[in-house]
């Protein structure tokens, strides 16, 4: 009997219900494996059969163990004992659909050929079924020569089966065989396998010879020399004399292996029935039709991201105000109360406040994954996205960034290939999210509603969010002509059947989401927060040794005991006496510019007034260069630290439209009343708030994104590089605008 813990490896096609028969086995015991150097990730779980404990491996989705990229060979490599992070597996546990088996088994005869012990569970019995496809599953265990079990991953029909049947091949299972290539071929391989030595596995040494500029070829090349590129061309040559083309020999041995198999196991009806899926397909799949409906979906899904999280939003806003108000009342005025209130709590709040966005945009997804219309909307946007590089796959990420770029590079996990993955999370920052938004309302409501018709601000508005919609494809198509250059992936998505998605599944996604926001991005934006916190509070005493805390706070007392008198005034139905409203306003004027005092005085304060000749060609002063340094962790901080600068207080971003409050209203004409004496935005101020727009359309201004892209990258040189491209482009955007305004603003 075995005592040991054994190790089972899950691999199956792209919707086939790996990752829902994982989780019905593994349950909350489970966990994301990450290996060095890639971006790929691997779910693990456990169970017990037998009294064993059984670690479950999920491999990510794929057609074919072909390797094309250092994170599709992971997976290879695991299943191969190669990766040093993991013990080779005892048991290949082999998903595959039992409606569409001729396809699904290609990956099973590669998996055969990996010398351990497979098994095959045959998923969706019941889909095979509706239309009238029998599966004899006994008798294709003796054609396969391997046991096969037939489940329903998301009802758990036949698990118990299934879980046996791992023990048992894991206790004495042999390595199945798998389809016979021709003997030219395997003279071929023999003779490679001499000269690589030992050290390579023979399976390697096949796929070396059969993918044709593949992963492993580049590595093995790369290791043993040019000598090992003429010994493959030479031997393509004359497997191609012979008749036997690579790479087409392997499509050719495999489907010749598959057909007998399903012939002999699987009865089809004469005519496939015209099935539910295939009636809604007519209309989701339509070039005209499909796409209202997507668009459609795609409204209310993003109504939901905007509308239906805005009260949580608030909330927790609201919860962050307390919270940092709370340690103001209870700490004296210092560095730590700042730091734990301004810093820390501030900080965090930052992001926890996206927190509403991100899991109803992945609940969204995951409904959608389940039910098996991702597949149909990809498939949709694939000739629109095809154009810029990217596949169908790409257009959900980019337009939930529209929301908020972190759930939208989150979601660039259901994009298989690497380089459509990687160039979508690098440009998926450029769309217009949220956080943009307040800046856009104040420098419009300021500049370009009087005197302009009432449709300019509207435009502009639009003009803010096309600049994303524009630029974005773009950069990624020069990125993959560059950077990520290399051949263009055949788009293959199976459109599988519609199913009902189950609330067990949608709700764990959502919580991953947010567990993995939480957890890897809100450090980064914390030590960010801290970062500039400290450069807007040093140092935070005034010429003549006082802190400007303590100043602040007697203004504050000031102006409650003035509003105290008022309200007893009012109270007690009588006017507010001239000389406290008075008062109240010096107050209250006087907090204000202490605090504005303090700012232009701080390290950050004095580094604007040093980079003001970079910041002359594109039309601003120190205070503007100031706030976009302010909110580079994150853009919501331009608009508080212009009303800072301007002595206007601290303004809520969320309250500078047509119904901004007092100090809202009041940045606004402060705003308006500095340009109009400045000889470069008096006559210019329409281009510099443009130029200020077009910068942060463009700029990399949010630290949560780049902890989140160093998360989905696992690399620093790609958040580096994503910061460094944007900030160049939004200065040169910011350049051209305010260069081309003023000319024009001098034509006119």
């Amino acid at each position: 009997m075995l005592t040991k813990t054994i190790t089972v490896a899950l691999v199956g096609n792209p919707n086939a219900g790996k990752s829902t028969l994982f989780n019905a086995l593994s349950g909350l015991r489970q966990r994301v494996g990450n290996y060095p150097g890639v971006t790929v990730e691997m779910k693990k779980g456990q169970f017990t059969v037998g009294g064993v404990a059984v670690d479950l491996i999920d491999l990510p989705g794929t057609y074919s163990l072909a390797a094309r990229s250092p994170d599709e060979m992971v997976a290879v490599d695991l299943l191969l004992g190669r990766r040093p992070e993991e013990r080779r597996p005892d048991v290949v546990l082999s998903i595959v659909d039992a409606s569409n088996l001729d396809r699904h088994l290609y990956l099973t005869s590669q998996l055969l050929g990996l010398g351990e012990p497979v098994v095959l569970a045959v998923n969706m019995m019941d889909v095979a079924e509706a239309q009238g496809i029998k599966v004899d599953c006994a008798r294709l265990s003796r054609e396969l020569g391997i046991p096969v079990v037939p489940i329903q991953a998301n009802r758990g029909v036949g698990l118990d089966v299934l879980t046996k049947a791992l023990l048992a091949a894991a206790k004495g299972g042999v390595a199945p065989l798998g389809p016979s290539f021709p003997i030219e071929f395997e003279k071929e391989v023999a003779a490679l396998q001499t000269e690589l030595g030992g050290d390579v596995p023979g399976f390697l040494t096949r796929r070396l010879l059969l993918d044709v500029g593949g992963y492993v070829e580049q590595w093995l090349v790369g290791t043993h020399g040019g000598g090992l590129r003429a010994h493959l061309e030479d031997a393509r040559r004359r497997l191609a004399a012979a008749g036997c083309p690579v790479p087409a020999v392997e499509a050719r041995v495999r489907y010749g292996w598959v057909r007998p198999v399903v012939a002999a196991a699987v009865a089809k009806p004469a005519e496939r029935p015209v099935t539910w899926t295939d009636r809604l397909d007519k209309v989701l799949t339509h070039r005209v039709w499909g796409t209202l409906v997507f668009l459609a979906l795609m409204f209310v899904i993003f109504q939901a991201i905007f509308v239906g999280a805005k009260p949580m939003m608030d909330t927790l806003d609201g919860v962050r105000e307390i919270a940092a108000k709370a340690v103001e009342r209870v700490m004296p005025p210092g560095p730590l109360r700042g730091l734990l209130a301004d810093g820390v709590i501030k900080g965090v709040g930052s992001v926890i406040v996206f927190l509403p966005q991100i899991m109803i945009l992945f609940g969204f997804i995951a409904v959608l994954e389940d039910c098996g219309y991702m597949a149909r909307a990809a498939f949709l946007m694939d000739r629109l996205m095809s154009r810029c590089g990217l596949s169908g796959k790409s257009f959900i990420p980019m337009l939930s960034s529209v929301a908020c770029a972190v759930p939208g590079i989150m979601a660039t996990r259901v994009i298989e290939n690497r380089r459509d993955r990687l160039a979508t999370i690098l440009v998926a920052p450029l769309m217009s999210c949220s956080a943009r938004l307040p800046v856009y309302t104040l420098l419009i409501a300021a500049f370009l509603r009087d005197g302009y018709p009432g449709w300019v601000p509207g435009l502009t508005l639009f003009a803010m969010y096309m600049i994303g919609f524009t630029i974005a494809p773009l950069v990624a198509l020069v990125l993959k002509r560059t950077l990520l250059k290399g051949g263009t992936p055949v788009f293959v998505m199976e459109l599988p059947e519609y199913k009902r998605p189950t609330v067990r599944g949608v709700a764990r996604r959502m919580g991953e989401a947010g567990y993995a926001f939480l957890r890897r991005a809100g450090t980064v934006i914390l030590a960010s927060m801290i970062l500039i916190w400290a450069l807007l509070y040093f140092p935070h005493t005034d010429p003549t040794g006082t802190p400007y805390e303590e100043r602040i706070e007697a203004a504050e007392k000031k102006l409650e005991g003035s509003e105290t008198k008022a309200k007893e005034a009012r109270d007690a139905g009588e006017a507010v006496p001239e000389e406290v409203e008075k008062a109240a306003a010096e107050a209250e004027a006087e907090k204000n510019t202490l605090g504005g005092e303090w700012k232009r005085g701080s390290v950050l304060g004095q580094a604007g007034r040093a980079l003001e000749p970079a910041f002359e060609p594109v039309g601003w002063d120190w205070r503007i260069g100031m706030a976009v340094i302010a909110s580079f962790p994150a853009r919501e901080v331009f608009v508080g630290t212009l009303g800072l600068l301007y002595d206007v207080g601290e303004v809520d971003p969320k309250a500078l439209g047509d119904d901004a409050d007092e100090k809202g209203q009041g940045l606004k004409a402060a705003v308006r009343k500095e340009w109009a004496g400045d000889p470069v935005r008096g006559p210019y101020h329409t281009a510099v708030a443009l130029s200020v727009m077009v910068f942060i359309a463009l700029c990399m201004q949010c630290a949560s994104t780049l902890a989140v892209i160093r998360r989905e990258t696992k690399s620093l040189a790609w958040p580096a590089f994503t910061f460094a491209y944007m900030t160049v482009l939004a200065y040169l955007g910011a350049l051209v605008t305010f260069q081309v305004g003023r000319l024009i603003a001098d034509l006119v």
